[in-house]
């Protein structure tokens, strides 16, 4: 019936009508690149925008305020006595004279407490750490940097017009820190300690070192052992199992335990891993335990994704060179599906680097300074005190929790082009 329609038609409608249909086919066409681009472009400018906003709040966090102080390391005012121990001497008594000394029209008990706060808690530490490394400098006067506090150090990130108040700085300490830097006896330093230091409760002394370590443990537990476990089952399943309502009910579950909630698995390392089997609570031991249990469904799923996808001329030209099922399924099917492999595991292991509820479980939100020297000794990991800082009322943490999502985001991008380039070196061969 249309083809004597068609044939009914002068030739010229029915080039006009297939022009219409054509057009109309490239219009709708147009439209869906243009919608596909500006999605990509939105998507490029949300993370630019994202990237952008914490990086311009991260950057005062990498470089920090230092003030100079004339110490007096005689005995009579350190309390030495030949043969004592420069571990134990009259530090804080000694800062506080250099101090007074540094101002000394401050003559109030009020005034001078106000004074001693713009200082550094670590101050008394860092004039004894100063003595111990120089011993020749007893008994002289030294010229020693020590950190400001981190109200004063925001003061002088923030401030456009020096003797002003601004926010916790009243006008007298205001006028204190003018004179200070009008003497050139405030310096501005790369922030070295974010990198070396661990966590602390005052805002300039804290740094990333024992989180990050105790991330980098973590992700290692978790990494020996989901990996090879995530690949051998995923092996077992697709190479090895037969076919039947158990294997499906095995497949069943694994793709819910996909779906499970994280802290449910921290739930589980609670209950399980620390109260049954009496492991160490905040250890990066554990943390990889439970990480590794919700990262294996992962593993495991693009595992079998990828080995499906190794054509089966493979397995057979082996088979037919006399190979049996295990030499085809290590030596051709496996490094074949590696590429595939290492992309899954690649997912798993950014989705446990950025996972806080189920470490809140089993004890690594503590307050540790110590960096971890072992996967069994108490730790916290970057997540969590990212979390933990931006849950801090002290300003000066503000800084401080960009500064950290831009380390992990750097730990995350080494991660990943690490194994980008194993998976780029497995696709060579």
């Amino acid at each position: 019936m249309t083809k004597a329609v068609n044939e009914s038609l002068p030739t010229s409608a029915v080039t006009e009508k297939i022009k219409l249909g054509l057009k109309k086919r490239h219009r709708s066409e147009m439209m869906f690149k243009t919608t596909g681009l500006a999605a990509v472009l939105l998507g490029f400018m949300l993370v630019f925008v994202l990237l952008f906003d914490i990086t311009s709040k991260a950057l005062p966090a990498f470089h920090q305020h230092w003030v100079q102080l004339e110490v007096d390391y005689s005995a009579s005012n350190l309390r030495y006595s030949e043969g004592d121990s420069l571990e134990n001497l009259r530090y804080r008594s000694t800062l506080r004279k250099a101090i007074a000394n540094q101002f000394p029209d401050v003559k109030s008990r009020r005034d001078k407490r106000q004074l001693n706060g713009l200082y550094s808690s670590n101050a008394e530490f860092a004039i004894k750490d100063f003595l111990i490394a120089n011993p020749q400098a007893l008994n002289t006067v030294q010229n020693v940097w020590v950190r400001v506090d981190d109200d004063v150090d925001i003061y002088l990130k923030e401030t456009t017009s020096l003797g002003e108040p601004l926010i916790r700085i009243d006008e007298k300490e205001a006028q204190w820190i003018k004179s200070l830097v009008e003497a050139g006896q405030i310096d501005k330093r790369f922030n070295i300690q974010f990198f070396t230091s661990s966590d602390s409760r005052e805002p300039e002394l804290a740094g990333v070192r024992g989180a990050l370590t105790g991330t980098m443990l973590t992700m290692l537990v978790t990494l020996v052992l989901s990996f090879p476990l995530g690949v051998a089952a995923a092996l077992y399943l697709e190479e090895f199992a037969p076919k039947n309502k158990w294997t499906d009910m095995i497949e069943v579950n694994i793709n819910n335990l996909a779906a499970v909630p994280s802290i449910i698995f921290g739930l589980l390392g609670l209950a399980v891993i620390i109260n049954l089997f009496g492991l160490p609570r905040s250890a990066p031991l554990v943390g990889g335990i439970v990480l590794t249990l919700m990262t294996l469904p992962t593993i495991i799923i693009a595992s079998r994704a990828s080995i499906k996808a190794v054509p089966p001329s493979i397995r057979e030209a082996a088979t037919g060179l006399g190979a049996s099922k295990i030499q085809t399924t290590f030596s051709h099917v496996l490094p074949m599906a590696m590429p595939g492999i290492l992309t899954g595991t690649i997912i798993g292991m950014a989705q446990a680097l950025g996972e806080t509820a189920p470490l809140l479980m089993i004890g690594m939100v503590a307050f540790i300074v110590d960096v971890p020297a072992s996967i069994t000794d108490a730790s916290t990991v970057m997540p969590v005190q990212i979390f933990l800082w931006a849950d801090s009322p002290e300003r000066g943490f503000l800084a401080k929790t960009s500064a950290a999502i831009l380390v992990l985001l750097g730990f995350l991008f080494l991660m990943n082009a690490s194994a980008a380039y194993l998976r780029r070196r497995f696709e060579s061969k």
